[in-house]
């Protein structure tokens, strides 16, 4: 079924679970949203399912909680959508905001990402592959954001800052994803990134 624009409401979607995070600020004043960054995050590395994702955007995460908490204290970061591995999604952010997860960033010669972004974070372990559940959740949450803002292009955590962050990672299907989309919308290869992260 194709999204509806009756699905949005002041830039939360209603099919994803609503967990606002303190976690964002105001995008700068006309910016165009034109970009969509995805990650993958899990808590500990490697656990699926659990709430210690959530507690982190929402600045609940106890760092003595698990030994790969410990770096994570004060850190204060959010994503607008997190889809799990069975495809749930959970909102933390509003479009129209700016959330924190990209980072010191960069793409094509502009900077600062957070910006001008939505981030999407898939429920996984960097360069692990992802569940069918999530790509075909990913898809429609694209489709989605498509009705919503001017998207030009699809990217991962590691175009916009390679040589720091790896993440979604080689496991992603960048072509099957892309073949997807291009199946609902307009798009061409150009909308998505050159094979090798380097070339960003």
């Amino acid at each position: 079924m194709s999204p509806s624009l009756t699905d949005w409401h002041q830039g939360w979607w209603r099919q994803a679970q609503a967990i606002p995070s303190p976690n964002f600020g105001p995008r700068p004043a006309g910016v165009d949203v034109s970009l969509v960054v995805l990650h993958s995050i899990s808590l500990p590395p490697g656990v699926y399912g659990g709430d210690a994702v959530e507690r982190l955007f929402t600045n609940r995460l106890d760092p003595a909680a698990h030994p790969a908490f410990a770096e994570l204290a004060g850190l204060q970061v959010s994503a607008h959508f997190v889809i799990r591995r069975d495809g749930a999604l959970q909102q933390f952010v509003g479009i129209h905001d700016r959330a924190w997860h990209a980072g010191l960033s960069s793409w094509q010669g502009r900077g600062n990402c957070n910006d001008w972004s939505v981030g999407i974070e898939f429920e996984g372990l960097e360069g692990d592959t992802f569940t069918p559940a999530q790509y075909a959740r990913g898809v429609d949450l694209i489709r989605a954001l498509a009705g919503q803002l001017r998207l030009t292009q699809v990217v991962g955590h590691e175009h916009v800052a390679p040589g720091r962050k790896r993440d979604p990672g080689p496991g992603f299907d960048w072509p099957g994803l892309a073949a997807a989309l291009q199946a609902h919308l307009p798009w061409g290869p150009g909308h998505f990134p050159p094979a090798n992260p380097r070339q960003a």
